[in-house]
């Protein structure tokens, strides 16, 4: 089998197949149940836009690094050019 295809059917099959998972420690979870109960759901919100926080940051940080690399790659390969060097 041909390595493009056996990526392309693990993607497939990557994006297909679902886990149920639970999104919060169980302190946290018990903690947000507890307030629910009383009728304050705020801190629920909040504990939710912490973790897309977390879930967020290092796919910034790999892209602002990502950003930094192409950007310099085009400034060398520019200079390279411009001075008629060869690789």
């Amino acid at each position: 089998m041909k390595p493009v295809l056996k990526s392309l059917l693990f993607i497939v099959l990557f994006l297909v197949i679902q886990v149920p998972v639970y999104a919060q420690c169980a302190m946290c979870r018990a903690s947000i149940e507890n307030n629910v109960s009383n009728g304050e759901t705020s801190i629920g919100a909040g504990l939710n836009m912490g973790i897309l926080y977390l879930f967020s940051m290092p796919y910034l940080i790999a892209a602002i690094i990502g950003f930094f690399w192409y950007r310099n790659a085009k400034k060398r390969k520019a200079k390279f050019i411009f001075h008629g060097e060869k690789y």
